[in-house]
């Protein structure tokens, strides 16, 4: 008996992936729901694992081929299988190789081999011997038979012409140098080529305009040392950052501006009574956006919860598809590299975008003195097809409020 290893639902919108790593060689023993295979898709990496315990057959597509949801990428063969190196099983009917090199792909013509020096053991029948002679096929190829001692039948070298030809991995190419040797040229992921066509994309489809301001971090990082400790003793270790302040900011002003938080969808316009925060965080293979759903209905602590998972997950590989989908408004805090200020870009098709920057002690006059207080610059990106210069204004003028003071999101004024 043996179990396909296929690739899986990817994810809402994501139908196709890139054959990464194979993480096993075809004859090594595998256990259930032990990683087999690393595919990349334009959000994540994913591993896909052995469906049961057994032993891995040939490889039917190649490092570097792009496969569809649903092909099948090998099989496990139930209990001990044949050592490394055996001859491939023949693929699922309907199911040929995925070719990677270019050109066709054809069997490589061997010759013939010396019978006697394959050990008696293993020598072909004499009908099978003059098949391969004629076909160019080696015992090697063919592996153990069928026959008494494992000898080669007739019906063995039939079999093995009836399967469909399988694709061989093209070696690795050398890494291409520029003609400077202190320059090395590396191809981009699938993740970084997706990420660049995406943010180019929103810069030639939508009407982006930024807009500024900055807030006074003072009310807020005394609310975040006076509360700190009690918080998190009382959310079970959950920090309280600032992020959670201004998700909070952030939804009660997209109540008062809908439009920032709605989308365009050929000539309509989606509204949308809920917010499906996206919260931009760093992973090892870039920038990604895990989205908090309904994240109007959530506490500081649900919140902070929900991105501090998020960046765990990040950082480690595990953020599941799922969870980096159907984002409605976004935040990016490049203040935690030192930002001090940018022009974030719309994670499309979402209309707008808040950048968050550094914290930084500055000179600034509060009833007609010059104080020293602890200021943010902050940036809202925006479609003007959808939203208007003033709404756009407006609303970010309403999260500074909000954040300067705390109090506004209590009472909800």
């Amino acid at each position: 008996m043996s179990a396909e290893i296929k690739v899986p639902t990817l994810g809402e919108s994501v139908t196709t992936a890139t054959i990464a790593k194979w993480l096993k060689n075809p004859g090594d023993s595998v256990a259930a729901d032990e990683p087999v295979v690393e595919l990349e898709t334009d959000k994540v990496s994913v591993e896909v694992a052995a469906p049961e315990a057994g032993v891995l057959g040939p490889q039917l597509v190649a490092e570097g081929a792009e496969v569809e949801v649903g092909t099948i990428l090998a099989s496990v063969e139930a209990g001990s299988g044949a050592p490394k190196g055996a001859a491939p099983a023949k693929a699922p009917a309907g199911v040929q190789a995925q070719p990677v090199a270019a050109g066709p792909v054809a069997r490589p013509a061997t010759p013939p081999s010396d019978v006697a020096a394959q050990g008696a053991a293993h020598a072909p029948m004499p009908s099978a011997q003059k098949i391969m002679a004629e076909k160019g096929i080696s015992t090697a190829e063919i592996g153990t038979g069928t026959g008494k001692d494992g000898r080669v039948t007739k019906g063995d070298v039939l079999s093995f012409l009836a399967q469909p030809p399988v694709a061989k991995a093209p070696p690795a190419p050398a890494t291409p140098r520029t003609d400077d040797p202190r320059e090395e040229r590396v191809k981009m992921t699938r993740l970084r080529r997706t990420i660049a066509r995406r943010l180019k994309d929103a810069q030639n489809t939508a009407a982006l305009l930024t807009t500024f301001n900055e807030v006074d971090m003072t009310a807020a990082k005394e609310l975040r040392a006076e509360y700190r400790d009690i918080f998190e003793k009382k959310h079970g270790g959950t920090k309280l950052g600032f992020m959670s302040i201004f998700a909070k900011a952030v939804m009660a002003a997209l109540k008062e501006f809908p439009a920032v938080n709605a989308e365009i969808d050929g000539d309509d316009i989606i509204y949308r009574e809920f917010v499906n925060l996206g919260i931009a965080v760093g992973g090892p293979n870039g920038l990604v956006v895990p989205v908090i759903r309904d994240a109007e209905k959530l506490s500081f602590a649900g919140i902070e919860s929900a991105i501090a998972g998020f960046g765990k997950r990040a950082r480690d590989g595990s953020l599941k598809l799922d969870e980096l989908s159907g984002g409605t408004f976004s935040i990016t805090n490049g203040g935690i590299y030192g930002s001090l200020m940018s022009t974030p870009i719309i994670n499309a098709p979402q209309s707008a975008i808040l950048g968050m920057h550094a914290i930084q002690d500055r000179p600034i006059a509060v009833a007609g003195q010059v104080v020293i207080r602890p200021m943010m610059y902050i940036a809202l990106t925006y479609d003007h097809r959808i939203v208007d210069g003033k709404e756009a204004v407006s609303f970010l003028v309403r999260v500074k409020q909000n954040v300067e003071d705390p109090r506004r999101l209590l009472l909800e004024v």
